[in-house]
């Protein structure tokens, strides 16, 4: 029966019980070791990027030029501007058309890409050696009226800003499907410091179960996933992703992979909540608070970060001052009760860091990232890419303030983990290693 799909060297498809569909090793891999790559089948570089990557490869460097026509997408040569040419036509006369008023969704621009890809593609590519995009999991039955105002508003989108451009679009019903397929498998490529650099779809990694104490992890060179052991993986054990932030409590987590992937997460640490204790770490106090109060708390933390996430979308000068003082505000409300190394206090934390980052009080970003740095270390799995970031972050900033030792210390400790995470010969790892040699 599995011999019936195709396979990966080192791994096979097959029925994973009660899970479905799933990936498994049929030999033995080792802690670092790559498991397998996928190139993207679409993807798409964020417009926040623009100009310090290549549209089409990714790269990041200071010389890139731009498209004549619409001066807005960024290459390293012609190679690359060719190659993206077949993708990027579909957006270069309609940005130069629509001018301030050109902003579809990420989402919207990488199912575009995704449409026109299917188009000229009729066999198999490199990226569905083990799964076909087209037998992506969409959801539609359990989608929610938030959810499905969402596909609405990114298909009128899709109208709107590509119709012109593209003729005989695929139906409604095709149009709702695709969008709940890249809603549900799709991915964000990120840099070594988890900044979002792009959306896209790797149908072989989608294949991938979760599981909140995984065995493997998802980094990216360029547009090319590349799937690493972090744990031992033996021959007929089932190799798990982590499709979410495993910082949070077994309650979260259930909750979030319900909302946005549609099962309820048995794996061993949801079912044990191990860790959950130290995740909500009470402060030590005289009187210790009520069960009542510290529901009431968490009930609070988990809407702040949800409001939070939702004043993403308005970025401006305003917006930051405001995060800030809202970031504050809560720490202050919430370390009433809860502990410094609580998970809710560190995401508020993470949240006034990156606003430090952005308004360049580089002592304030400092400061928090010290607070963060050892409780990341307890919360998170052993090989961890926020773990990592956060090494990386805090060694960048001490170098900047000229704290030379402490800036090499975190820097190794990064270092540690992205060669396993990323791979010895990854170009971020290389990067750090000039950052640390340059300072002896």
């Amino acid at each position: 029966y599995n011999r019936l799909w195709p396979s990966i060297e080192g791994t096979e498809r097959f029925l994973s019980p009660g899970k479905g569909r799933g990936l498994r090793a049929v030999r033995h891999f080792a802690v670092g070791e790559l498991v397998f790559a996928c190139p993207a089948y679409s993807f798409v570089l964020t417009v926040n990027e623009r100009g310090a990557h290549c549209e089409h490869c990714f790269t990041r460097r200071e010389d890139l030029f731009k498209c004549g026509k619409c001066k807005q997408a960024y290459y390293c040569n012609v190679d690359c501007q060719r190659g993206d040419w077949p993708m990027h036509k579909l957006e270069c006369v309609a940005m130069c058309a629509y001018g301030e008023n050109w902003c579809p969704s990420e989402t919207v621009r990488l199912v575009v890409r995704i449409i026109m890809k299917q188009r000229v593609t009729l066999e198999r590519t490199p990226s569905e050696r083990l799964l076909l995009l087209s037998e992506f999991e969409s959801h539609l039955d359990k989608m929610d009226n938030e959810k499905e105002e969402m596909n609405q508003a990114d298909m009128a989108a899709l109208h709107h800003f590509y119709s012109r451009h593209i003729s005989d679009l695929p139906d409604e019903q095709a149009l709702t499907e695709l969008f709940a397929q890249v809603n549900c498998n799709g991915f964000t490529i990120e840099d070594e410091e988890l900044s979002h650099l792009g959306s896209a779809v790797f149908p072989d990694v989608a294949l991938m179960n979760h599981c909140c104490s995984p065995n493997v992890i998802v980094t990216y060179k360029g547009t090319v996933a590349e799937v690493r052991a972090v744990k031992e993986i033996n021959p007929g054990e089932e190799i798990f992703n982590s499709y979410i932030d495993l910082l949070y409590p077994t309650e979260d987590r259930k909750e979030r992979l319900l909302e946005s992937y549609f099962f309820t997460c048995q794996c061993a640490e949801c079912t044990s909540k191990s860790k959950d204790k130290a995740k909500i770490e009470i402060r030590k106090l005289s009187s210790p608070p009520e069960p009542e109060e510290i529901r009431s708390m968490v009930h609070y933390a988990k809407n702040v970060i949800e409001e939070f996430r939702r004043a993403k979308h308005y970025k401006n000068i305003l917006f930051w001052l405001l995060l800030y003082f809202m970031c504050e505000l809560s720490l202050e409300k919430m370390g009433a009760i809860f502990a410094e190394t609580n998970v809710y206090m560190l995401h508020m934390m993470y949240q006034a860091m990156g606003v430090c980052l952005y308004m360049q009080d580089w002592d304030g970003a400092m400061t928090y990232g010290e607070k963060i740095i050892q409780p990341y270390r307890v919360h998170y799995p052993a090989f961890s890419l926020n773990v990592a970031s956060m090494y990386l972050k805090l060694g960048r900033l001490y170098l900047g303030l000229e704290k030379k030792t402490q800036g090499v210390k975190a820097l190794k400790k990064a270092l540690a983990i992205m060669e396993v995470a990323h791979g010895k010969d990854h170009h971020y790892v290389a990067e750090v290693k000039r950052e640390i040699e340059e300072q002896k």
